[in-house]
């Protein structure tokens, strides 16, 4: 593994030290720690300092030395947990981040100074840490006493002086006996960024003396193993050193490093592994270097795990993970993609021959389904890894605003496809601070109003019928639509006319350049945020509603398919088209009755659905194809074709006239931007069971499209500007 393989690991437990520090700091806030979750703390902020170290982040390893000796000082209970404490921790990790973001990208360290002198300052004892050497200052000290000049015997009286020393020496306990330690590194030590070496001097820093260095395992160079460990050391440790410090050290590199104690125990022996004899001396020189034996297969960017990491040995495989190269999944995401093209291409085949294997076709697509899933479930992350950096975007918008609000997180284990979930941070950052910044009343606001001080916000997270559901709730004062509806007559969005329902004035903050600050800050003003969440959740091929009721809050909610790579459709036929309906967007279809489709103005036409008109958009005239059915032949759209209503996300429902409907099932979304150019009204392509290829509709922007034409009436906020 390359130097670079291993960094890039290191950056990635980084990642989930700090994740693990911050759920046990989150509960230290709340209250319900305990001595588990600040060993928990201690030991992600310990592990990033022992990989600082190794690869030479000397701002890195410098920071989390002074964090590690507060939080060692905190573990020990010298330290109380109390508010302000955990605060300063929260900053503290909070630039430990960026710490660790500046060495990612070889830039420049945050300003760490003052809080460095904040940690010094809430450490029990300023003269010495855990680890007997002094906090690290800022700049040294000088006073003007350390100028004065010296006398000879700074007028003491020595001899009785010497007297007292020897008295007290004669007094004193004799100082406890030292302890030995006895270390060996196992294969694979050097794994994963792991540095023994690095040990050994905490070792020697904490006092110890290398008493001995056992060289007895080491074999004849014709059987010698580069990943093999043969060394071991013996040091004596201080007597008055606890033996839970010098454990601490070894913390990071696990079970890869044997670690007995005491002067009768016997040094640890080498960990078994296979040794393969090279060829003869002759040949050494010239052979290439053998493969590594203990050594599993690891790469850079993408962690799949079987279970909780446990210990229980080699004879089990429960709880063994490995690191597995994100364009290795990918590949292996396309393969399956082809497996399901295959399967529907040789049960069309068969069908087209007459020939009849209901049960094997059902059995091989019951399988293919099954690893597709399988598959797709090796991409998958809790959106946990979303939701955990909100509280710290909280705590910078609580400093800027003035506002503190309580986080309420529900379904953060809920899973969802890799490359969904890392286009998902910059849209759930910018509702979440719309919802602070506009949503949550001020602290005097909120008492006025028979609210408690502090604001709350909801994350919550659900698997639904394929999709994913994310709310992001306030309980603010909800959106002020006459405020809105003039802000965007002001602006020139809509007409002064416009008559638009609560749930078109609501859809208005998405338009581009719309926004209901006063005054522009870093934070909103400038009318840019929700117009790019709408179109960021659209490109995951998503929707966005809004619920929201004044004086009590509002919520977002964002529909999100698991994956963008297979999904589920509507096979229909228009014409000599055959199209694919996101199965997603489909609410019901219906052949009309006689008095269910009725015409408005000269070529628009709307069906009613119980009550309700929604408006009829023949997809022959929409995609100019040839043939099929038509809303002005024959009586219109009643009595011939097929009509499937879809919802949109701002024209709400709309019902696409159809020839007939052929099929539903998965199909594999292929970009069609990437093999040929950008068409409007179509999300991508796929090909189908007898070969063809087939648009899928982006069903959102077509119906937009259409109704924002001459012909008819628009009916949501974006056409009504038209």
């Amino acid at each position: 593994m390359s130097p670079e393989e291993i960094q890039q690991i290191f950056f990635v437990e980084c990642e989930e030290s700090l994740a693990a520090a911050e759920a046990g700091l989150a509960a230290c806030k709340a209250g319900t720690q305990d001595a588990d979750t600040v060993n928990a703390v201690f030991r992600g902020v310990h592990s990033i300092k022992g990989g600082a170290g190794a690869f030479g982040y000397a701002a890195l390893q410098g920071y989390t030395h002074v964090f590690e000796t507060l939080l060692s000082d905190v573990r020990e209970g010298l330290v109380p947990i109390e508010r302000g404490l955990v605060d300063l921790l929260l900053r503290a990790l909070d630039t430990l981040a960026d710490h660790v973001e500046a060495a990612r990208e070889e830039g420049e360290p945050p300003a760490d100074a003052g809080l460095i002198a904040e940690m010094n300052a809430a450490m029990a004892d300023l003269g010495a840490d855990s680890g007997g050497a002094p906090p690290i200052a800022l700049k040294p000290e000088t006073t003007e006493a350390a100028e004065a000049p010296v006398s000879d015997d700074f007028g003491l009286d020595l001899d009785a002086l010497l007297d007292d020393l020897t008295a007290d020496f004669a007094a004193a306990p004799a100082a406890k006996p030292s302890w030995q330690v006895h270390v060996r590194p196992h294969a694979g030590a050097m794994r994963n960024g792991s540095e023994p070496l690095l040990m050994l001097r905490d070792l020697a820093a904490l006092g110890g003396e290398c008493l001995h260095c056992d060289t007895s395992e080491v074999p004849p160079l014709d059987h010698f193993d580069l990943e093999q460990g043969y060394l071991g050391w013996t040091y004596a440790m201080p007597g008055e050193l606890s033996e839970e410090v010098v454990r601490e050290i070894f913390d990071f590199i696990g079970e890869d490093c044997a670690l007995t104690i005491g002067e009768d125990a016997a040094m640890p022996p080498v960990q078994s592994a296979p040794v393969r004899a090279l060829p003869a001396s002759g040949a050494i020189l010239s052979a290439a270097p053998p493969e590594p034996v203990a050594a599993a297969p690891i790469a850079s960017t993408f962690t799949a795990t079987t279970g909780p990491t446990t210990s229980s040995g080699p004879s089990s495989n429960s709880g063994q993970s490995i690191r597995i190269d994100l364009f290795k999944l990918d590949r292996l995401i396309d393969l399956v993609g082809e497996l399901v093209i295959a399967q529907a291409m040789l049960v069309q085949r068969l069908q087209g021959a007459g020939v009849t294997a209901s049960e094997e076709l059902s059995l091989l697509e019951g399988l293919t389904r099954d690893m597709q899933e399988s598959a797709m479930s090796i991409r998958a992350q809790p959106i946990a890894s979303v939701f955990s950096r909100v509280p710290r975007i909280l705590r910078d918008l609580a400093a800027s605003t003035g506002k503190h609000v309580r986080l309420d997180v529900l379904g953060e284990t809920t899973e969802l496809d890799k490359t969904v979930i890392e286009r998902l941070g910059e849209p759930l950052t910018h509702l979440i601070r719309n919802a602070v910044d506009h949503g949550i009343e001020s602290a005097e606001a909120r008492i006025a109003a028979g609210k408690p001080p502090e604001g709350t916000l909801t994350l919550a997270a659900e698997h639904r019928s394929g999709r994913i559901l994310i709310s992001i709730a306030d309980d603010g004062a909800g959106i002020d639509r006459e405020r809105v509806l003039a802000k965007a007559i002001d602006k020139g969005i809509i007409g002064s006319d416009a008559q638009l329902t609560a749930e078109e004035i609501d859809h208005l903050i998405f338009a581009p350049g719309f926004s209901t600050a006063e005054v522009v800050s870093n934070i909103s003003g400038r009318g840019v945020g929700m117009d790019v969440v709408r179109q960021n959740v659209k490109d995951l091929g998503g929707r966005i509603t809004i619920e929201s009721v004044p004086g009590r809050g509002t919520k977002f909610i964002l529909t999100l398919p698991l994956t963008l790579a297979i999904s589920d459709g509507m096979i229909v036929n228009v014409g000599d088209q055959t199209l694919v309906v996101p199965l997603s967007h489909v609410v019901e279809s219906l052949r009309p009755g006689e008095n269910e489709v009725q015409g408005i103005g000269t070529r628009r036409q709307v069906l009613n659905v119980r009550g309700r008109f929604i408006p009829v958009i023949p997809l022959r005239e929409a995609l100019n194809a040839s043939g099929g059915a038509s809303a002005e032949a024959d009586g219109g759209a009643a009595g011939k074709g097929v009509l499937v209503v879809v919802e949109t996300e701002s024209a709400g429902q709309a019902a696409l006239l159809v020839d007939d409907i052929q099929d539903q099932r998965q199909f594999v979304i292929k970009s069609l931007a990437t093999n040929f150019r950008s068409v409007e009204g179509v999300a991508g392509a796929t090909i189908l069971g007898d070969g063809r290829v087939a648009l899928i509709l982006d069903v959102d922007g077509l119906v937009a499209f259409t109704l924002s034409s001459p012909e008819g009436q628009p009916t949501g906020p974006e056409q009504a500007a038209a």
